[in-house]
């Protein structure tokens, strides 16, 4: 007798993160065996990504935000505590701003991305996501900060974060 019972491992909560529509434009519904499909064009995986890059590097969550400003009250907070979440909150006004981001140091852009059985692509989604990220680096103020080995005393850095 099999007694295994399939656990989600890491089962999601509730998601409380607000969102926003990006556009309307790259994407339809179409049929398919009685079940609706999202079809997704590259030119929507690259605007989405082109976004996602801008957004990490300039905002914080609301949610995020509020969790630091609490430090500000908090009684057992020390004095360093306090000047740690009160600068942290002027350099997310800062970078709220769309002109510095965040960290200066914006590193390698690593994408993670998952998508439904019934989301459909043209399939090469990599080059539609990488092109996204290419065109945040190209138009805002995020740092290559990639260096690439030249000798084994000596690197150079490559103007440029990708391929992600």
């Amino acid at each position: 007798m099999n007694d295994y019972a399939y656990h989600e491992l890491l089962p999601l909560g509730k998601d409380e993160t607000p969102y926003r529509l990006l556009t309307t434009d790259h994407v339809s519904v179409l049929e398919f065996e009685g079940r609706e499909i999202l079809k997704v064009a590259p030119e929507g995986l690259t605007l989405l990504a082109d976004q996602a890059i801008r957004d990490s590097a300039h905002l914080l969550r609301p949610s995020h935000l509020a969790q630091v400003r609490k430090i500000l009250d908090d009684p057992e907070a020390s004095d360093n505590d306090r000047f740690v979440a009160l600068d942290m909150l002027k350099n997310a006004n800062i970078a709220a701003g769309w002109v510095l981001p965040m960290c200066q140091d914006t590193g390698t852009a690593i994408v993670m991305g998952k998508k439904g059985h019934q989301v459909w692509t043209d399939g090469n989604d990599e080059a539609a996501i990488c092109a996204g990220i290419a065109k945040a680096y190209k138009e805002t103020n995020l740092r290559y900060s990639q260096l690439a080995p030249l000798s084994m005393f000596e690197e150079q850095n490559t103007r440029t974060n990708l391929p992600a």
